[in-house]
């Protein structure tokens, strides 16, 4: 008896080690040695790793450029989410009223979203070239002034944010049209039956319907665009005085132009953190504003 129940036991655990053992072998297991190189000194090609403690979180709360890049990692992730979200949404509401060809506009509003970042980006320093790029020739055209899309620092962060919604608002757009078609059409009736117009029958219904989609695209956007990378690479490399410059990009200065091992750890570490926090705070709140059917 006593050995059947351990075999009943233990089918739970058989049934979930296929995808357990990648899982701590590719991500548990390097977080718990980034935060073991996090306490550390370390310059990369060192044999030994001297032990500082916590000295590197101290000097990294007490460094300017961690503050500046993490007000840029806020603006770049609210510049970038919430657009996405509205614009997908947008497009969506447009290609559910199935107007002709809209088959072909799904595929050319959803292919930057499978074209590689990097293609993208050097197409888009193409475009805010100053000179003869396609950007400043329209804004001549329109009788205004030329920008420094990239070399101001006032606008190379709305610069780099204009290509990652460009980019992904497609792909919000699928998920959303999906959303939609799945709205039952009975509920609709129902309240159109009872007076309510096309802006209330959206507001009432259709929004809370859809509000898992919603919370899926938000928390997924909200992690990407901590990931951020591969565009600020090629357009910016974080600059100009490090305007465009994320926690990310911070760490990859940190461990491999600076080869400061320890510090970028600290810098990782804080990363995850942050996008846990945001990650349960999102799932909280959608406690008491997601609907499910």
């Amino acid at each position: 008896m006593t050995r059947n129940k351990l075999i009943s036991g233990l089918k739970p655990v058989l049934f979930t080690l296929p995808a357990m053992i990648p899982f701590v072998l590719f991500w548990l297991a390097p977080l718990i040695y980034v935060l073991y190189l996090s306490f550390t000194e370390w310059d990369f090609m060192s044999p030994t790793k001297t032990f500082v403690g916590l000295q590197n979180y101290i000097d990294l709360f007490g460094n300017p450029a961690f503050y500046k890049a993490l007000r840029v990692t806020v603006l770049f992730c609210i510049g970038s989410v919430l657009p996405v979200i509205a614009i997908g949404l947008g497009l969506a509401l447009l290609m559910n009223r199935k107007l002709k060809g809209s088959g072909f506009y799904q595929a050319l509003l959803f292919s930057p979203w499978v074209t590689p970042t990097v293609a993208v980006s050097i197409v888009w320093s193409w475009i805010y070239e100053p000179e003869v790029g396609l950007a400043n020739t329209v804004l001549d055209f329109l009788g205004l002034e030329p920008i420094g899309w990239l070399q101001d620092p006032r606008w190379a962060l709305a610069g780099v944010l204009l290509v990652t919604v460009w980019k992904s608002a497609g792909w919000a757009m699928i998920f959303y049209l999906v959303a939609l078609r799945n709205v039952p059409s009975d509920l609709l009736e129902a309240g159109e039956l009872d007076g309510a117009g096309a802006v209330q029958k959206f507001i009432r219904i259709t929004l809370p319907l859809i509000s898992p989609t919603t919370l899926f695209l938000f928390v997924v956007q909200m992690v990407q665009a901590l990931q951020a990378y591969d565009q600020i690479n090629v357009l910016t490399q974080g600059g100009p005085s490090g305007s465009t410059r994320t926690l990310l990009y911070l760490y990859y200065q940190s461990a491999f132009e600076s080869f400061q091992i320890g510090e970028a750890s600290s810098v990782a570490v804080v990363l995850v953190f942050i996008c846990m926090l945001l990650s349960v705070l999102s799932l909280s709140i959608s406690r008491r504003t997601t609907h499910y059917q």
